[in-house]
């Protein structure tokens, strides 16, 4: 049973940026995964959502502690992304700069986290063990 939920940064970019697009969702979605249970953000998440802000005082009160709780990347993630970054790559994976995404799928699945997204594509193939709140399809 997992013991809380990864956000992902697009979902967080989403409500940020106030996204015309995915803002309902997202809002809706991160209130209900915090109402479940506790909420986590890893380095790599942080860094993504950094680009936003323009200090990080600003970045850390936007992401309070009280509601976020940071988790180290744990090492066996790192090593499960690389595996599935080389199994992307294997088949065909073009994208340039897909690796953060496998160290956030990686995490989730060695952390029993739920993982709260609506980039589901590489989560679903390479980290099936992965429950994701997403859109529906």
């Amino acid at each position: 049973m997992p013991t809380g939920t990864l956000v992902d940064s697009n979902v967080l970019l989403d409500v940020f940026t106030e996204d015309p697009t995915w803002l309902e969702w997202s809002s809706r979605s991160l209130a209900a995964a915090a109402e479940s249970g506790p909420l986590y953000l890893n380095p790599i998440v942080y860094g993504e959502v950094s680009v936003r802000f323009s200090r990080v005082e600003d970045l850390d009160d936007a992401l309070p502690s009280t509601a976020f709780r940071r988790a180290p990347l744990p090492w066996a993630a790192a090593f499960l992304a690389g595996k599935a970054y080389m199994a992307y790559r294997r088949n065909r994976g073009t994208a340039r700069a897909p690796l953060p995404d496998f160290f956030i799928g990686a995490h989730a699945a060695v952390g029993d986290l739920v993982l709260l997204t609506r980039d589901v594509g590489r989560y679903r193939t390479y980290f099936p063990t992965v429950e994701l709140l997403a859109p529906e399809s």
